[in-house]
């Protein structure tokens, strides 16, 4: 695959107790703890607090919980966690906040013809400038009902997109296929004929929410 930067091949997890966690956070956050573990021993235990709170947050980052799309093989899902900030033209875009779930999913089930990596700008996700002008990744699905593209946008904080599928794939509707490290946007252009099925300021669920229905 051309152009293909900074995305990466692995997206591994590991649990703990009942959570579902990418092991990168686990390791954040493992780091952040014992360094306040250190600075609590020789400042006292009071200046450990803000470092394993730091920690928890930084796992909780990280979390990857299981998702169960609708049973209507014609809803397309969100691809991620996230408030809808555009719903229109065919095209739907949802900004992630810090707080939301980062594990993208795909929208559709169908093969991977394309997967472009493009070099850009951390600009703020919000806007709109930020789809053409941002570090992203474009998908191009072939599905039964059209095209269906989704992009992967970096942000104000996020400076790693991971990708783990390459073209070629089939993937299922749902299925996870990377995250964005630490805030930023997706965007589904939709293909024709689509019904929209989300509004503008609505809050979605990767994996789980329907934002759109295709097909007869």
């Amino acid at each position: 695959m051309a152009g293909r930067g900074p995305l990466v091949d692995a997206l591994p997890v590991v649990r703990v107790g009942p959570l579902r966690l990418i092991r990168d956070g686990v390791v954040y956050a493992g780091a952040v703890a014992a360094l306040g573990l250190l600075v609590g021993r020789f400042l006292g235990r009071v200046w450990s607090l803000p470092f394993l709170g730091l920690a928890a947050f930084v796992a909780a980052f990280f979390r990857d919980p299981d998702r169960e799309p609708p049973v209507d093989p014609r809803l397309l899902v969100a691809p991620a966690d996230g408030r809808v900030t555009a719903a229109d033209d065919g095209r739907i875009s949802i900004f992630l906040s810090l707080f939301d779930v980062h594990v993208n999913r795909s929208p559709a089930a169908g093969r991977i013809v394309g997967a472009e990596y493009v070099p850009g700008k951390f600009g703020n996700a919000m806007f709109a400038a930020s789809a053409t002008e941002n570090e992203r990744n474009v998908v191009t699905l072939d599905t039964a009902d059209g095209p269906v593209v989704f992009t992967q946008i970096a942000g104000l904080l996020a400076r790693r997109i991971v990708f783990t599928p390459r073209v070629g794939d089939h993937l299922e509707r749902g299925q996870r296929v990377g995250m964005i490290k630490f805030g930023s946007r997706t965007d589904v252009l939709l293909p024709p004929g689509a019904e929209l099925l989300v509004a503008v300021g609505q809050h979605v669920r990767g994996g789980a929410t329907p934002i759109a229905r295709v097909g007869a």
